[in-house]
């Protein structure tokens, strides 16, 4: 009988079982189909392991050393290499970097950081963090020009924590980015912060030590600094807009806050965002003015109805309001859940306006100063997104032009360069982008130039499929963060770092003092 080879044949044998007849070549192509099964599996998942293993970071590292050095068309030199030791002799630490002037301390504080129990104006108790005592933290009011000290006290804060003077172009040395410009203030430690007022202005401070957590559990507070001569209007209150385990208040106080000023008059509502995401916030029974952005004024701000103001997170909004002379009051409202009521009676609420304003062509053009289309150098700064490992974690990861952390580019540029940067975004989310250590003029949105008053920013809104134009003069040395300011997107790898050349930190992410910047 014949045995055809492609396959086994049974064989009958009397008074016998039945068994399989197998051909001789049969159990070595099985043989091989096995092999070559476990080279593909092999092919396959060699390289994830090898991107696996590659994406683990030390346990402590500088930042200085992370990335891709990117010189925007000029020399990248002052990039550390990765031992962390600058690559350029007489550099200077960013310790180094603190306030020269010797003026006398015109305000002194003492902030005492407590991890506690706060209770909401409901009753409800979180758990959260204080200084002084209070979520948020004591407001400050410094008058333009004078010396600010502020000493840091971490009673029992267990990871550590600092202060970032949010929007305030600090010298690098009082950033307040832990494991960047100093370590985090363990518990019983102290820190001194000390610097000069020099820009009129909205402001904020917030940890920059596991900030996200600190932030939503309330380490924050607000900062107005307010130009030499007083001003003219009747009130000037802060409006720091804050969830709490997801109840928006005002101040810390409640979802109102009632702010008397008489009929006819003018009042400023100076309103923070201090959360995640975008916020809009716009005026019911009166006209307003957009007079400042991030701490900058509008010129040619002019009179404005029918339309909310977009305040991305971090970002801050100055609004003048014209009270009404019958005394019927005005509402300034935020985010819809909450407001500051002005004047003697309360206004009825109303709802978000159809039109959003556009700063990009709101009040009178000015002079910047210097001229962007002589840029010495210019970036791209390209997020989006995609699979793969961060720190050994698989998921769906920010990326900074096309790249994930920590191989992000390391923006190095020189003292005195003018830099223009092109912000683009197509990762799916908004993106409130915020460059610590310096304002940024738009330039232009989506290609349609800027008209109106230079538009002055710290923390911009970048919506995704939307790109930005903008430019900086590079005026405070240091190592500075530009982040996303969700806060839970820095830790999730959208975070890059602007070089001065000839500086190098000897600050660690990790390490003995566990710094963790987000």
């Amino acid at each position: 009988m014949t045995v055809p080879s492609v396959g086994p044949v049974t064989a009958v044998v009397p008074g016998g079982p039945v068994s399989p007849v197998v051909p001789a070549s049969w159990p070595g192509r099985r043989r091989r189909r096995t092999a070559l099964a476990l080279l593909a599996t092999v092919a396959v998942l060699a390289p994830v392991a090898w991107l696996w293993w590659g994406s683990l970071m030390p346990a402590t590292y500088s930042v200085a050393d992370m990335g891709v050095a990117d010189g925007g068309g000029g020399p990248a030199v002052g990039h550390a290499d990765h031992a962390g030791v600058p690559d350029v002799p007489d550099s200077r630490g960013v310790d180094t970097l603190r306030e020269t002037s010797t003026a006398p301390t015109a305000v002194a504080l003492t902030f005492t950081a407590r991890r506690e129990a706060v209770v909401l104006p409901s009753g409800q108790r979180v758990d959260g963090y204080t200084l002084n005592g209070t979520t948020p933290g004591p407001e400050i009011r410094v008058r333009q020009g004078e010396m600010l000290t502020v000493r840091l006290v971490n009673e029992n804060v267990p990871d550590g924590v600092t202060l970032h003077w949010h929007g305030v172009d600090v010298p690098n040395g009082d950033d307040g980015t832990a494991g960047v410009t100093q370590d985090a203030v363990p518990p019983g430690g102290d820190f001194r912060y000390r610097f000069v007022a020099r820009d009129a202005g909205t402001y904020w401070y917030h940890s920059h030590q596991v900030a996200d957590e600190q932030m939503q559990r309330g380490l924050y507070g607000a900062l107005v600094v307010l130009p030499p001569a007083p001003s003219a209007v009747a009130a000037d209150v802060v409006a720091a807009t804050h969830l709490y385990d997801g109840r928006r208040l005002v101040n810390g106080v409640g979802p109102t806050v009632v702010v008397p000023a008489p009929p006819g008059s003018r009042a400023r509502v100076r309103v923070i965002n201090t959360d995640n995401a975008p916020t809009a916030a716009w005026v019911t029974g009166a006209a307003y003015r957009l007079v400042a952005i991030d701490g900058t004024d509008t010129l040619g701000a002019g009179l404005v109805t029918g339309e909310s103001v977009l305040v991305t997170a971090g970002g801050r909004a100055d609004l003048e309001v014209a009270l009404p002379a019958d005394g019927s009051g005005a509402r300034v409202e935020i985010g819809g859940s909450s407001a500051v009521v002005l004047g003697g009676s309360v206004a009825p609420p109303s709802p978000r306006p159809p039109g959003t304003l556009d700063p990009l062509g709101y009040g009178t053009p000015a002079p910047l100063g210097f001229d962007p289309a002589a840029a010495d150098r210019t970036f791209a700064y390209d997020v989006g997104r995609r699979p793969g490992f961060v720190d050994g974690v698989p998921g769906l990861w920010w990326t900074v032009n096309g790249r994930m952390w920590p191989d992000v580019p390391m923006y190095v540029v020189s003292e005195g360069d003018v830099v223009r940067m092109r912000i683009t975004n197509s990762s799916g989310e908004v993106h409130p982008m915020h460059l610590h250590g310096h304002h940024a003029v738009v330039l232009s949105r989506n290609g349609v130039p800027a008209t109106g008053s230079p538009w002055w920013t710290d923390s911009l809104d970048v919506a995704d499929g939307e790109s930005y134009e903008i430019a900086f003069l590079a005026d405070n040395p240091g190592i500075w963060m530009d982040h996303c300011h969700n806060l839970t997107h820095p830790s999730e790898g959208l975070v890059a770092h602007l070089m001065y050349d000839g500086v190098h930190t000897p600050f660690r992410v990790g390490g003995a003092a566990a710094n963790d910047p987000e």
